[in-house]
């Protein structure tokens, strides 16, 4: 099948650090291409990847330099995978709303996943304009504010399975790996670790816009010996950062939808506690690759609970559900679905013209 798969410009793909969404799509993307399909990436030029780039823009837009406005970019994007439509049986973007315009006028089947969350104020009007567009959602939560959009399926995120290699030993202190942002709760995290009497350490950006949360509510908790801030991570470092963990703590405050570090932390062998927000209860099979609290009075009880759980039972649970060929296959089956929906008006009019 030929596949064009669109990313955002934001980071490369994969990311050189952060970047979530970035790093799903080139998982994605180096698994079809092992599957014998014929794949095209349309994102930044300083992107690595096993399909054909297309280098839409030099470099991604985050770590850049000069600035760039980001719609130039979006639009040269546009642009490109609009004058090579015709060469793909299916087009997949990962681009959140832009492309529905556009590509609703190609003739082309077209997929979208949407990444971030989709209860924000004018969601619901973008989507009333494109009713015949197709959606896959990365978890059931994430498509409840927009129960209108024809939604395909859900396709859960999957990393290849060799990526990281899982340690079984317990580990010494608990992890918390994000965004250091209010709604992803490190200062919750903060105060179960020290409440569960562990160390803390904490791999994270600080966001621009969240400089002044870090210096004014973290900064002055980080001591450096309970709790430790170590800065981004790369593939390498974060696989030690993870497995050396007795649990990832993921103390969210908000419809997070999908968290893409619990599965990541799973793959290394690392139990989750997590707070039940969003995808959390569809993520973590609570008592066997983690638990799933209401709080932190049931998080730090869940500290002390680790060891019911067995880190290779988190390692084989991982490996069941969340994998990059997993991944692969069930987005297959949608295209499949896409192309063979567009196919069949064309017979049938084949049909009544004999």
């Amino acid at each position: 099948m030929r596949i064009a798969q669109l990313a955002p410009l934001a980071e490369s793909v994969p990311p050189r650090l952060y970047g979530g969404t970035e790093r799903v799509v080139a998982w994605l993307v180096d698994e079809l291409v092992s599957l014998g399909h014929e794949v095209t990436l349309f994102a930044s030029g300083d992107s690595m990847t096993t399909a054909r780039l297309n280098a839409v823009w030099p470099r991604a837009l985050r770590l850049g330099r000069p600035r760039t406005d980001p719609m130039v970019a979006q639009a040269a994007l546009l642009e490109a995978v609009a004058r090579r439509a015709t060469e793909f049986d299916v087009i997949h973007a990962h681009i959140d709303w832009l492309h529905l315009p556009l590509f609703s006028r190609l003739g082309v089947p077209f997929l979208t996943t949407c990444h971030g969350r989709l209860d924000l104020p004018g969601f619901p009007d973008v989507v009333s304009q494109f009713p015949d567009a197709p959606f896959v959602s990365i978890s059931h939560n994430q498509r409840v504010p927009l129960r209108e959009a024809k939604w395909m399926g859900t396709v859960y995120h999957g990393l290849p399975s060799d990526l990281f290699r899982p340690t079984f030993e317990p580990g010494s202190y608990l992890a918390f790996l994000g965004r250091l942002t209010a709604e992803k709760g490190p200062e919750a995290a903060i105060r179960i670790a020290r409440a569960a009497g562990m160390p803390l350490r904490i791999a994270a950006k600080v966001p621009r816009g969240e400089r002044s949360y870090f210096k004014e509510q973290l900064e002055p908790q980080i001591d450096g010996k309970q709790v430790q801030l170590t800065g981004e991570v790369n593939d390498e470092t974060k696989e030690r950062f993870l497995a050396g963990a007795a649990a990832l703590l993921f103390p969210i405050d908000w419809p997070e939808p999908f968290g893409l570090v619990m599965i990541e932390a799973m793959a290394c062998g690392t139990p989750v506690i997590a707070f039940k927000s969003g995808s959390v209860p569809e993520v973590i099979d609570d008592g066997i690759t983690g638990f799933a609290v209401s709080g932190e009075a049931e998080a730090i009880q869940a500290v002390g609970r680790l060891g019911e759980l067995d880190r290779q039972r988190v390692r084989r649970h991982f490996e069941k559900r969340f994998t990059a060929r997993r991944m692969a296959d069930e987005y297959l089956r949608h295209y499949n679905t896409l192309v063979s929906t567009k196919a069949e008006p064309a017979r049938e009019l084949a049909s009544t013209s004999v």
